[in-house]
């Protein structure tokens, strides 16, 4: 589906959009320009289920998930009020069945999350023209399509999506001198050495010492090993272990020209989206705490008070064991402002050891504005809980650390104790929950086999799904693949050559 033309927007939500973008400004929010479209429910299904874009290349997933959101909301169980993408101009779209209250309130909402995509640190690498980006992607895709067969590149993308995980989020923020993709070494290392690495002359056991030497065989058997790890390099790639394996397999897989182009798609798109995984809770917050803020005292009529009450607490809902982020991301801005308002921080504070002084501390900075807008600036979801994340924060809001009981099929509050809380808090996020993968070896055992290493960081793997995944990569690949992990402790290899999968304890 294209759009190629902008509608004219209803005038009536054409004044509610300028009245909403001046207070947004006048609050300091700053934004690129923002076209909202009036969409009906199908067509706004269309634009998430292509993850907010009009285009992108074909493939079942998406009308997979079209179907879904569309179900979803014909049973009354979900509903789209809005979407929004971080492009320059930022395009925005809103439900044409929705009343104005709504409209005004989803308005509010867009320009904090404008704001926030133009200025956290963390989009800023981002490519702001993925709308044609997209478009593009979408042409190449078509045109292989057209060349090779539609199930041809759909079981290839199907391969691709499976790995799309598989990339390093940091690396956008870290300037490296890229090495070469296959580890350069001097010929002349290479050369042959003799069997015994160092030349020994035959000599009584009373002159040995002055004939063979210890220190020149000590240097001469240094020179071997030298030499040998030289060879072991050239055979062994890459040198470290490397978090990024789409871009090892862009590298070193024995891929067609079609097949690069498309794991390249599929590589560049999981770097575009992955900023909105790192701050789902920070952008939902900072975008909820400014529709909150405009509403509340310049967007509301008396008759709208009760609907927008209702509509906002239904978005603030949560339950025992679910993580709700507009709730968390919301109610933690706020305690901050509170915070840095107060002075409730710094040396002073955090050495006062009486409760009540603490309850009660107010030494009126009014500096909560100012920190709030540094917080968005610098914090994604995991440093933001870190750093701000306090005991009198979940005491308020009543986090607890908690489990689920098979016995009693229900969730129940396993822990009360703070660190407890925050260490679940932060594994949930860390990496989406999603294991820790890195590329170890793209010659195992000298024979062009690759290996992955599980790295455990509190999250274990999942031999089922890892099992399909080693599937799909050794379809990329062309020879077999291994991951090594842990099992109760013990090393578990598994591996797939095509055929067959097998598991290795030990």
């Amino acid at each position: 589906m294209f759009i190629t033309m902008r509608r004219s927007l209803p005038r009536e939500i054409q004044a509610a959009q300028d009245k909403m973008e001046r207070h947004a400004r006048d609050y300091g929010l700053d934004f690129f320009e923002t076209i909202f479209e009036v969409l009906d429910y199908d067509e706004l299904s269309m634009f998430a289920a292509y993850g907010g874009f009009p285009v992108r290349y074909p493939h079942w997933r998406f009308g997979a998930e079209y179907d879904e959101l569309m179900k979803g909301y014909a049973y009354g169980l979900q509903k789209i009020y809005e979407m929004v993408i971080n492009t320059d101009p930022c395009y925005a779209y809103l439900l044409a069945s929705n009343s104005m209250m709504d409209q005004k309130l989803v308005i509010a909402h867009v320009y904090g999350h404008c704001d926030f995509f133009k200025n956290n640190a963390w989009f800023a690498p981002t490519n702001r023209k993925m709308l044609d980006e997209m478009a593009n992607h979408a042409t190449r895709v078509s045109r292989y399509i057209d060349r090779f067969g539609y199930e041809t590149v759909e079981r290839f993308i199907d391969a691709c999506l499976s790995v799309e995980d598989l990339i390093d989020p940091h690396a956008p923020h870290i300037r490296r001198d890229q090495p070469h993709p296959r580890p350069v070494v001097d010929p002349l290392e290479l050369a042959e050495d003799d069997d015994d690495g160092a030349t020994r002359f035959q000599s009584k056991q009373y002159m040995d010492t002055y004939i063979n030497p210890p220190d020149v065989l000590a240097a001469e058997r240094e020179q071997r090993d030298l030499k040998q790890k030289a060879k072991d390099r050239a055979r062994s790639f890459p040198e470290s272990p490397q978090r990024d394996v789409l871009r090892f397999l862009l590298e070193y897989a024995p891929l067609s020209p079609w097949q690069h182009d498309v794991l390249s798609i599929v590589r560049d798109e999981a770097y575009y989206f992955a900023p909105q995984g790192q701050t789902k809770i920070m952008n939902e917050g900072w975008a909820s705490y400014w529709h909150s803020k405009i509403m509340t005292r310049h967007g509301l009529t008396d008759a709208e008070l009760i609907d927008y009450a209702d509509h906002h607490s239904g978005t603030m809902a949560t339950s025992p064991g679910r993580l709700n982020p507009y709730k968390l991301g919301i109610e933690l801005l706020k305690d901050i402002e509170d915070r840095w308002n107060k002075g409730k921080f710094g040396p002073e504070y955090d050495a006062c050891t009486d409760a009540r002084e603490r309850a009660h501390w107010n030494r009126d900075l009014g500096l909560g504005r100012q920190k709030i807008f540094e917080v968005r600036k610098v914090h994604n979801d995991i440093t933001f809980i870190d750093s701000f994340l306090t005991p009198e924060f979940c005491v308020d809001q009543k986090l607890f650390r908690f489990e689920y009981n098979e016995v009693h099929n229900a969730y129940e509050i396993a822990s009360r104790e703070f660190p407890a809380i925050k260490r679940q808090l932060l594994d949930s996020l860390t990496n989406h929950g999603r294991p820790f993968i890195h590329v170890i070896d793209g010659n195992h055992r000298n024979r062009g086999e690759l290996l992955l290493q599980h790295l455990f960081e509190g999250i274990e793997l999942r031999q089922d799904y890892a099992r399909d995944v080693l599937e799909n990569l050794v379809r990329l690949w062309g020879r077999p693949v291994h991951i090594r992990t842990l099992s109760d402790d013990k090393p578990l290899t598994l591996s797939f050559d095509g055929h067959a999968h097998e598991s290795v304890v030990g």
